[in-house]
């Protein structure tokens, strides 16, 4: 398959950031029908030495950093792990807040008998925190930023959920309004901050949302 709608905002020797399109899975999924990806299309095109280093929800938009060597892989994926990156997500939440921003703190687990849908759980769950602000309000929605502090599976969109407020065009977890309020899953990985993998020198990427 082709890069088609993938896009590559910085490239050099140790590493890459590009921009996910929405209904790409990142890594192939199990499923045979479900080989096509962001990794192996960058593999097949030009960049065969790309590795993953973070995965974003196949419906989910945005930036991805992908390592070009065994080193710098291990250090990006460092950088993940213990927490020194920064990442921002611009959202459309269903309806309003009753403050301008807020700080979820609770705990998530995988459902298997819903999969893959996850749930709160506060006995079995792993520890998932989510700061969120509000950019904007509309009539029936807001524009918020979603700042997570952990990385669970789906943590922005359950915990969203989780103080009422569904991400709009979400198949997994919104009600019929907010489903059918966007055509896609209203959720963007618009910023990134790591350090480079050989020097250390911070960097920041950004990428509007498309909605």
């Amino acid at each position: 398959m082709p890069l088609t709608d993938i896009r590559i905002l910085h490239e050099d020797p140790a590493f890459m950031i590009v921009c996910k399109p929405s209904m790409l899975l990142s890594v192939p999924g199990r499923a045979e029908d479900n080989k096509d990806c962001l990794i192996t299309r960058l593999q097949d095109n030009g960049y065969p030495e790309a590795r993953i280093v973070h995965r974003l929800d196949w419906e989910t938009s945005g930036l991805l950093v992908l390592g070009r060597n065994a080193d710098s892989h291990r250090e990006l994926s460092r950088q993940f792990h213990d927490r020194e990156t920064q990442k921002t997500y611009i959202a459309l939440c269903w309806g309003q807040p009753q403050a301008d921003s807020g700080h979820i703190d609770l705990p998530l687990r995988y459902d298997p008998p819903n999969k893959p849908r996850h749930i709160v759980d506060h006995d079995a769950g792993k520890h998932a925190q989510t700061f969120w602000r509000v950019l904007e309000r509309h009539t029936d929605y807001c524009r918020v930023e979603l700042t997570p502090i952990t990385g669970r599976s789906h943590q922005l969109r359950v915990h969203m959920l989780s103080i009422g407020h569904p991400l709009l065009g979400d198949q997994l977890y919104a009600h019929e309004q907010a489903l059918a309020a966007c055509p896609r899953l209203a959720l963007h990985a618009a910023s990134l901050g790591i350090r480079h993998p050989v020097d250390g020198k911070p960097m920041l990427f950004e990428s509007p949302a498309p909605f």
